[in-house]
Order: C-alpha cells, then structure tokens, then sequence
C-alpha cells in the first residue's frame, strides 16, 4: 500500500492466474476468444446456422430447390467472413503485400463459385456471374451509395482523378469484351464454308492473349496505386482510418493473427467450395421447375449473394459521406472482376481444358459497355447526388428485368448488320 492510502502501482487488485497458467489451458481460452470475436465481427453472421443445414440438405439429396435456397443463403456469411479475414491478414502483411491479398481473395467467393461451375463445364453460370458481378456492383452497389449519401446532403464530392481512372480501366475491360464478340460476328460467314473450327480457335487465342494483357494491367494498377501514385489515394486512406475509429467498429489486424487469419481463410474456402458445389449442382434442376434461366441465375443471383457483405460495407460508409470509400468499394470491386477473376478463369479454363472464353453473347457485351457508359458520365464531375443514385438503380432493374425475360437458347451473336448499325452512330 502506498503511503497515502492509495493500492501500490505494484501490487494487482485482481489476481493474475494468467502469468502461471499452464499454456494447454490458456490456448483453448485463447481459441474461444477469438473465435468469438470473429462470429461477432459482423451482423450476418447470424445466418452461419444455414451452413450445416445446406450441406446436410445437399448430401442427403433434398429437393433440389431447397438445396438451392439454403446453400444461397449459407453463402452469404461466408462471404462475410471471407472478407473480415481478408482484411485481418492483410493490416499484417504491409500496405504492398496487403494489397495483392485483397486483390486474391477480394472476390473470392465469385471466384469459388466460378471454379466449381467451370468444372462442372457450365460456362454460361461462369460468363454470367463475372458479368453479373460487375454490374452488381457497377450499378447497383455504386446507386445505393449514391442514394444513401446524397439523401441528407445537397451533393457529395469524390476524388474525381481515381474516379476516371478506375472507369477508364472500365472502358478498357469493356473493349476487351467487344473484340471478341465483333471478331466472331465478322469471322461468322466462315461456318457457311465449313471453317467454322478456325472461328472457335481464333476466339480462344484472342481470350487467352487479351487474358494475360488484362492481368499485366492490372498488376499496373496495383502498382499505381500502392506505389508510384500513391499519393493520390490518401484521402481514401484517410477515410479508412476514419471508418475504423468509429465507434463499434474494429480495428483491422486487432483480433486474428496473421496464423488464425490464414487457418480462418483455408476452413471458410472450404466451407464456400462445398456450399458452392451444391449450389451449382442444383441448378439444372431449379431452371427446369421454376422456368428460370441459367443466364438469370448466374447474373443476378449468384452476384447478390457473394457480394451482399460487401454492398452493406459500401452503403454504409456512403451514409456516412465517405464517398471515395464508397466507390473504391464498389467500382474497385468491379476492376477486381474485370481484370483480374476473369481473365484468370480464361487461363483456368485453358488449363482445365474448358471452352471459357472472354466471347460473350452480343446482347450482353452490349448490355456491359452502356452500363460502363452510364457509370463514366455519372461519375466523371467528381460529385454525385441522390438523383444519380436512382439513374444507376433504374438501370440496373431495367438489366434485371431484361434478362430475367432472356432465355437461354436466345441467338445471343451479333450479326453484322447490327454491328454496323450500333457503332455507325
């Protein structure tokens, strides 16, 4: 005690049975914890209850659309917790390092989703949730943000210089889609005259190659970004740090070591690939019974589930008027889809010995480069109000409604006479 009545600095009022406990006691005190804090990272969690009971439902063959609800919504926790991971790991990994994490496992569940569908050789469910993705998160995500931050606020400013850049490299992914779909409406008269294989492998060399330029690209941006103009995205570190310090929220790379962040990314991969697998399994099924298209399936669906987490994150933050936060998420997102998955289930695929090409059906390279378009004239003021939110949601739902009434079997090809007619304007 010390002289004035105060406890001694010294001396512990609580005991501290810590100091002397034995580790295998204090490790499964240590796993408990941190376990706990990961399930209560984010409110969604809630719905892992739908994990088992997806799987379960999966492996005993229930009724294939039961299957398919229940692994859906299982997925989206998952997702969740994919990203708090993501996130743990790479505060410990440095800002270079930490970067290329998130641009690996940043779209992870699509990529999962992606892999198993690839396997099963459904490359349309893989075309149309790359594509889906990108205008979830394009339009719909980016709309939300603009409707939530502009709803209490005459106009919200953005870093317009990383705004254009990002939708330049938008245009560049959209133009990447083009080519090959007008490559194949000029090559088409070739089946009339029995070279219609010379097509097919023109069209995969042209993916394969235009792949591996938009991975190079994108590793350029990420050098841009965390390297040589890294000074143009301090605000948007700035606003991190703000959304962090909030109250409620966590600290990034406080509650996992880089250990329990890994080991937590392997056992949430795995429990995505086997709700993943049912997923697709059961889609044939759902397409015959409930008369819904495939195409619908992977481009709306699918997309809404794996980025649902994401899209919270998104909207919230624009509320709170980081709007340079709000659109990193949502059109970096996107940049993730176009330039890096994608191409990189075009190599996947030419491993695997798939035909997964980058030669969508015209009506959806079209449907990609007027959204990309909407998206640039919205975006390129560097101010957004809840107007534009609602011009980006009408197209959406417009998108929406398109392809929930386009069927599978549709001649998707772009003829030349609507080549000509499209760009002649």
């Amino acid at each position: 005690m010390a002289p004035n009545g105060a406890p001694n600095e010294r001396t512990s009022l609580l005991p501290r049975p810590q100091e002397n406990e034995p580790r295998w006691k204090s490790i499964p005190k240590s796993v408990i914890h941190t376990t706990w804090a990961t399930l209560a990272s984010n409110y969604v969690n809630f719905l892992l209850v739908f994990v088992p009971i997806g799987i379960i439902a999966g492996e005993l063959g229930w009724n294939p659309t039961a299957v398919f609800i229940l692994n859906f919504i299982a997925i989206v926790p998952l997702a969740s917790l994919l990203s708090f991971a993501t996130e743990e790991l790479s505060a410990k990994l440095g800002q270079t390092l930490g970067g290329l994490c998130n641009a690996t496992f940043g779209n992870a569940v699509e990529l999962i989703v992606s892999i198993v569908a690839l396997e099963k050789n459904q490359t349309r469910i893989v075309q149309a949730s790359m594509l889906g993705s990108i205008l979830s998160n394009m339009l719909l995500v980016l709309g939300c943000c603009f409707l939530a931050g502009g709803w209490n606020a005459q106009e919200r400013e953005f870093n317009s210089t990383v705004a254009s850049t990002m939708s330049s490299l938008m245009a560049v992914a959209s133009a990447s889609l083009i080519i090959p779909a007008t490559l194949y409406a000029a090559m088409d008269g070739d089946k009339h005259s029995g070279t219609g294989n010379d097509t097919e492998r023109n069209i995969q060399l042209l993916s394969r190659g235009t792949s591996i330029i938009l991975l190079l690209l994108y590793i350029l941006y990420l050098y841009f970004q965390l390297k040589s103009h890294h000074s143009l995205f301090t605000d948007l570190e700035t606003q991190e740090e703000a959304a962090s310090d909030e109250p409620g929220a966590h600290q990034d790379g406080e509650i996992l070591s880089p250990v329990a962040a890994g080991i937590a990314l392997v056992v949430v991969t795995v429990l995505v690939s086997v709700c993943a697998d049912y997923l697709v399994g059961s889609i044939d099924s759902i397409v015959e019974s409930a008369h819904i298209s495939r195409t619908f399936i992977g481009l709306i669906l699918i997309p809404i589930v794996g980025n649902a987490a994401e899209h919270v994150t998104a909207v919230v933050v624009a509320a709170k008027g980081k709007m340079d936060l709000a659109i990193n998420v949502a059109i970096g997102s996107s940049l993730q889809i176009a330039l890096f998955v994608t191409p990189a289930l075009v190599i996947l695929g030419w491993i695997m010995d798939r035909d997964m090409t980058l030669h969508f059906q015209g009506f959806e390279t079209v449907v990609f480069f007027l959204s990309v378009l909407v998206v640039n004239y919205l975006i390129q003021d560097g101010k957004s109000n809840y107007l534009e939110g609602c011009m980006c949601l009408g197209t959406y739902a417009i998108i929406a409604l398109a392809f929930f009434v386009y069927p599978d079997d549709a001649n998707g090809t772009l003829n030349n006479g609507f080549l000509q007619k499209f760009f002649a304007r």
